[in-house]
């Protein structure tokens, strides 16, 4: 009797599973954060986190590349038959850390198709091993179309956690490598795995996958062409339609016409620039608002960039600095 009694209350509960749950046909199970595997990121889609864990959060490198007998190291793979970046692998020091200041970015990587949205533009040229962590710059091997999400504030989170650890020592050494994730033949990456481990400890121990998205934005991973949303396009709009008065226009060109002339008399023709080759501070004609080598938005549309010498000029001229 207490065993049909119980047969009878597990299929109860089982009837009540299917009318409340929906259980009627095999439902394929979420992969959950923890569990995630290298070979499942390609197929794996956006959720509501732009980053999750791969491998319980541990880096799978070889004994071998944790060895520093033969000091720091980068190496970064051929392009593929697409010219795709690929996997970019380092052991970091703080030798092989840049002294000088990063110089504007002109290589285009695959899926380039880059626009004007709320705030800014949409893609960035994003470095696989980050400028401060190796001073590699316009090296097609080490850059991808990544969205400004990905690369700032995602990936650079990670980047400054590393750069801080290899900074505070000589001896910090930083296992390190980034692969882009691409699906099929696609020519914009769905996103980026990182990896990172200290050496000789787990003061940086890591392995993270970040999406490439970014919000507001439909992306065509194909070729890297989006769509932008209603709401984010009426922003843009409004940015557009701002211009400032023809008379504050007229006193900042008079403005740098005084400026110039007190150093020397050719100075008024070395201010400002008409090619990013030679002058480095870039202002946009619309917003007034003049960038540095390194902001997100330095690299502007050309028909609304102004080149200055120095920022000196640039607020001579009525500019100000951008933010960020």
């Amino acid at each position: 009797m207490q065993i049909s009694l119980k047969k009878g209350l597990t299929s109860l509960l089982a009837a009540s599973a299917l009318l409340v749950f929906g259980f009627q046909s095999p439902v394929k199970p979420q992969v959950q954060a923890a569990t995630l595997t290298k070979k499942q990121l390609p197929g794996l889609n956006y959720g509501r986190k732009s980053i999750v864990t791969v491998n319980n959060n541990k880096p799978s490198f070889s004994k071998g590349t944790m060895s520093t007998k033969k000091g720091a190291w980068q190496t970064y793979s051929n392009l593929d038959s697409l010219n795709r970046a690929r996997e970019a692998n380092a052991l970091l020091n703080k030798k092989l850390m840049p002294k000088s200041q990063r110089e504007a970015l002109y290589w285009d990587p695959t899926g380039w198709h880059n626009k004007r949205i709320a705030g800014g533009w949409l893609y960035n040229r994003c470095h696989l091993i980050g400028y401060q962590l190796t001073g590699q710059n316009n090296n097609p091997k080490n850059l991808i179309t990544g969205t400004r999400q990905l690369n700032d504030p995602d990936m650079l989170k990670y980047e400054n956690m590393v750069a801080n650890y290899v900074k505070s020592s000589k001896k910090h050494y930083v296992r390190y490598r980034v692969t882009p994730i691409f699906r099929g033949r696609e020519l914009l990456a769905r996103g980026v795995e990182m990896e990172g481990q200290s050496v000789g400890s787990n003061a940086v121990r890591f392995n993270v996958y970040i999406f490439n998205v970014q919000p507001g934005v439909k992306l065509n991973y194909a070729n890297g062409t989006s769509v932008v949303s209603k709401a984010a396009r009426t922003v843009v709009k409004a940015a557009k339609k701002y211009q400032p008065k023809k008379r504050v226009v007229k006193k900042a060109k008079k403005t740098v016409k005084k400026a110039a002339k007190k150093p020397a008399k050719k100075a008024s023709k070395k201010k400002v620039y008409t090619s990013a080759s030679k002058g480095k501070i870039i202002g946009n004609k619309r917003s007034k608002i003049y960038h540095v080598p390194g902001q997100a938005g330095y690299h502007m549309n050309s028909s609304n960039a102004v080149y200055f010498n120095s920022e000196k000029a640039a607020r001579a001229a009525g500019y100000r600095k951008a933010k960020r």
